[in-house]
């Protein structure tokens, strides 16, 4: 793997620990810990070789309709992991950042996710971007809603909408589009997942579950982007 052309920002789409879980005959939240222990392990090598950003799909807007036995799990997995990961973030020098609605996440899990994010907001190495109560269709209406406002407070013209506008008032709107987008367990979808932002990105997507996406996973997926020659709708 060459150092020199890895991805500036990578986004992944973490999909498959209830079927790893499945498979093993446990419940659907062993998988989900699982999973959690995957992305310990890729946040600190994204960080170790310099990706800059890290996006990854935790919670989506649709997710809330799983069995509530689920969610709960889900969303404590997710606080115990933040609560005890946060100070290895800090010494690491990542900054944490949550994309999503935050209007409606639990007032608790904003807690915690606003003290990570503080507590981290000075860090100068890689973004670690964690997508909750996120999705892609939600965040582009968000935008529209936004500029609509500015229309209507004559802070904007009409014919002032560009695509630089609409991106600045995306929820990723201070940071780079991802170069790379990785999914795994072996659907081929994106899942209301970025649509806006990946318009020219590499996809590239595993029947690894989650669960198992580990080190040597992520290298032979990082190789195969190097082997790739983008050309943004270029010849």
């Amino acid at each position: 793997m060459q150092n020199n052309i890895l991805p500036k920002h990578i986004a992944i789409i973490m999909d498959g620990n209830g079927r790893w879980a499945k498979k093993r005959f446990l419940p659907r939240l062993v998988g989900h810990n699982q999973g959690v222990k995957s992305l310990k392990e890729i946040v600190r090598y994204s960080s170790d070789i310099g990706i800059e950003y890290l996006t990854v799909y935790a919670f989506s807007t649709e997710n809330w309709a799983r069995p509530k036995t689920e969610v709960n799990g889900i969303i404590k997995l997710l606080f115990d992991a933040m609560k005890e990961y946060i100070n290895e973030l800090i010494e690491n020098n990542v900054k944490m950042k949550i994309i999503g609605d935050k209007e409606t996440i639990p007032e608790n899990v904003m807690e915690l996710f606003n003290d990570c994010e503080n507590r981290t907001k000075n860090n100068t190495g890689m973004q670690f971007n964690i997508a909750f109560n996120y999705g892609s269709r939600q965040e582009i209406v968000h935008s529209v809603k936004e500029i609509a406002k500015m229309c209507l407070e004559n802070k904007v013209d009409i014919n002032e909408i560009n695509e630089e506008l609409i991106q600045s008032n995306l929820y990723t709107k201070d940071m780079p589009d991802p170069d790379f987008v990785i999914r795994t367990s072996g659907e081929i979808r994106i899942s209301n997942f970025l649509l806006w932002q990946i318009s020219y990105s590499e996809l590239y997507f595993t029947k690894t579950y989650w669960p198992d996406f580990n080190k040597s996973e992520y290298k032979k997926a990082l190789e195969e982007y190097q082997s790739r020659k983008r050309r943004y709708g270029k010849i």
